[in-house]
């Protein structure tokens, strides 16, 4: 019992470990590692992986880099101005977002230098001014792209960051919610130092704009995205929230909280973000996980290039949610994500965007970490308590039964509340728990075991004393009567073999048999007893108890005569002679224990139930066949199909003997060996009944169907014997065997 006091005490200590990760008191860098993970597969085991046709990405790709006419990015404004009147205009998308920014002023018309030419060089030339004047619509390409966003549903992108050097550039939004919406709660939104926003007139033009920042987790995997980030004490939308927004005609942000009945003092309780008939679930830090629908291409990819040359049919544009982006490498916008080390950044937005509208985007809210740490407490501690007083076999179970449960429930959180419940923190507590209480049994108490092995391995097979050290009080060596099963084989005519064989051929071929025999009692449970030359004896029951020790040794027996054809085989290829064995399987009570000498002493068994299974082994070859098993062991097989063989009565007993030879498992016999069974039970009634014509008839049947089965041979001669010379009226058909 200490020792189970210890293991439950290190138990207790492991969960509690693990208990301060799941709280947030501190946090284990791998266990989130492996969380990250399983949420990675989790994700990609059951995200839809089709193809969603209602919003486009318009891809600033290679090939559109590559065309003279367009040139490196960024292109010309009017060059820009121009595709967004297409798609409104001649291809009818509903909405355009930018995961570009377009924060410097475009210098490409060279504007800027005719307005220096006219203050210097030209200056006081009015016709100079008046031509610049003139021109000034076409060469001012910001100006047309600022007109014609003007009353079109476009969205810019911008970004935050937060370096040391962080600066401010461009033009931010509105705010989607001021400063002070949530004094007082303790939010952790992700908050910046600085931006790079677009040019003040676009922004003033554009219907809304949003930021492109995905949340980095530590091990560089974006799997979030910030749909509030905080800067300078007010909130910014995401440019996905935002497109969403200007699709359902600009509603207000919302913060969303559950009913104080269902909260604690001091939670934060922001869970989900209201957008119109919207409710957007939404995480401890205000982000929302990316509901991927696939890997990379969930989404139609249209070459910008295409559009701009009017390559593209109307049909695939039409009525679609257009985000234009980059996937080209050169412009640094492919992103590392859960089913995709490289996956463009625009398509996130994509995602993002349709899981709104979808309503698929998995939910997380702060009291999900209240629910694992219920999980641990609630599992840990039970598998603390329990797992150290099992075996190994059964805590292999328990554990994994455990795992199956907890990932049961995780999916079932996953799938059908649709939220995210992190799973490797009860896992890991699992594996944990399962380690140092099998590491606290082979380090501490094998020494115990050891000691054991010590005492009692010269009399108990190996295989059995781990078992037995397990509870050493169980067992004991001295002797006592049970309800056995005894085995023992024989190699037939092993004096022959012996002498065609070489010494070194000898030791190999006893060797190779030995071992292939023992290896098959060893895998059926059994207890080898001795090696007798090129006999085995073998026994089921002891020391350790088994209610089929009957079955056992039967099931054996088949097994070696199986696996006797392998050897078989085996032998002929190196040219050794044919080697057939005779088994014989008894039951009863035996005597089993400790006997021996002050000299030697053995872990065997003896009584009249073990002799009759020697005696049954010596008279297999009398009838021609491989196994033979006495009546007691006949009466509790029941799933095994035996041949009854005959009535005998051994050297050293009075009562006679019914003998029986298994043929195989029930429902596994082939049918003509079925049939040929019936028709030898009926020779075998006829026999006894002394009706020899008739008998003699049946095995002459007998022998047509089987002739390599001596076993009618031997009967037909016994016919022959008893027509001659007939028993008499009182013959009970026992058959006397005077030797051994």
């Amino acid at each position: 019992m200490k020792q189970h006091v210890i293991r439950i005490a290190l138990g207790l200590v492991v969960v509690l470990v693990f208990l301060g990760h799941a709280a947030r008191v501190y946090q284990i860098g791998f266990i989130t590692q492996v969380d990250n993970i399983i949420y990675d597969a989790r994700l990609r085991f059951t995200m839809p992986d089709v193809v969603d046709d209602r919003i486009v990405i318009l891809d600033i790709d290679e090939k559109s880099l590559a065309v003279p006419e367009l040139g490196r990015w960024p292109w010309g404004r009017d060059r820009v101005a121009s595709l967004i009147q297409k798609l409104f205009d001649k291809y009818g998308v509903v909405i355009i977002g930018f995961d570009v920014v377009f924060a410097e002023p475009d210098a490409s018309s060279g504007l800027k230098v005719l307005e220096q030419l006219a203050k210097k060089e030209f200056a006081g030339n009015s016709q100079f001014a008046q031509t610049i004047n003139q021109l000034r619509p076409q060469l001012d390409h910001d100006g047309a792209f600022a007109r014609v966003m003007k009353g079109r549903p476009v969205v810019l992108g911008y970004y935050f960051n937060s370096d040391e050097d962080a600066r401010e550039s461009g033009a931010l939004p509105e705010p989607v919610l001021p400063a002070g919406t949530f004094a007082g709660r303790n939010i952790g939104f992700t908050t910046w130092r600085g931006f790079g926003g677009n040019l003040t007139e676009f922004q003033a033009s554009a219907a809304s704009a949003g930021h492109f920042n995905p949340f980095v987790d530590f091990d560089g995997v974006s799997r979030r995205i910030p749909l509030l980030a905080e800067y300078k004490g007010k909130y910014y939308e995401a440019l996905s929230l935002a497109m969403v927004r200007v699709l359902l005609n600009g509603p207000k942000v919302e913060p969303g909280y559950p009913p104080e009945k269902f909260t604690t003092k001091g939670y934060a309780g922001l869970e989900w973000l209201e957008v119109g008939p919207l409710k957007i679930p939404v995480d401890e830090t205000v982000s929302a996980f990316v509901p991927f629908r696939g890997k990379r291409g969930s989404y139609p990819y249209i070459s910008l290039a295409d559009v701009y040359f009017d390559k593209v049919a109307p049909e695939k544009l039409k009525g679609k949610i257009a985000l234009i982006g980059t996937s080209a490498p050169g412009l640094l916008d492919l992103r590392s994500t859960p089913v995709s080390s490289v996956y463009p950044g625009v398509e996130m937005h994509a995602n993002m965007i349709a899981g709104m509208l979808d309503r698929t985007i998995k939910q997380k809210p702060s009291y999900m970490l209240g629910a694992e740490v219920a999980l641990i407490i609630l599992g840990g501690v039970a598998l603390a308590l329990v797992v150290p007083f099992l075996s190994p076999l059964r805590a292999v179970l328990l554990s994994a039964l455990a795992i199956v449960l907890f990932t049961g429930i995780n999916l079932g959180i996953w799938s059908g509340a649709g939220m995210i419940l992190p799973l490797a923190t009860a896992l890991l507590m699992t594996v944990a728990l399962f380690t140092i209480n099998m590491a606290y049994g082979y380090f501490i108490e094998s020494r115990s075991k050891r000691q054991f092995t010590e005492l009692f391995g010269q009399y108990v097979p190996p295989e059995l004393v781990d078992k037995m050290a397990q509870d050493p009080e169980k067992y004991s060596m001295e002797g006592r009567k049970e309800n056995l099963t005894v085995l023992f084989s024989d190699v037939r005519g092993f004096t022959t073999i012996s002498e065609s064989l070489e010494p070194a051929e000898l030791a190999q071929f006893i060797n190779g048999y030995l071992t292939s025999m023992s290896l098959v009692i060893r895998n059926n449970r059994g207890t080898l007893d001795k090696y007798i030359g090129d006999a085995i004896m073998a026994f089921w029951g002891a020391p350790v108890a088994d209610p089929e020790h009957a079955r056992q040794g039967v099931i054996t027996a088949l097994m070696m005569q199986e696996e006797l054809k392998n050897l078989q085989r085996d032998f002929k290829a190196r040219g050794w002679p044919d080697i057939k064995i005779g088994i014989g399987v008894n039951s009863g009570d035996m005597t089993v224990g400790d006997m021996g000498s002050q000299v030697r002493r053995a872990y065997t068994v003896m009584g009249d139930a073990v002799n009759l299974g020697s005696r049954l082994e010596g008279i297999t070859k009398q009838y021609g066949v491989g196994i033979l098993v006495g009546e007691e062991t006949r009466k509790v097989v029941s799933d095994v199909l035996f041949r009854e063989i005959d009535k005998v009565r051994v050297k050293g007993k009075d009562e006679p003997v019914t003998i029986y030879e298994p043929i195989g498992i029930e429902g596994q016999v082939e049918k003509g060996r079925l049939e040929e069974i019936k028709l030898w039970h009926a020779a075998l009634k006829l026999y006894r009944a002394q009706q020899w014509d008739q008998a003699e008839l049946q095995m002459m049947n007998l022998q047509r169907m089987n002739p390599d089965c001596h076993l009618y041979e031997i009967y037909a001669g016994k016919i022959v014997e008893h027509r001659a010379h007939p028993p008499g009226e009182d013959w009970d058909g026992v058959t006397k065997f005077e030797t051994k």
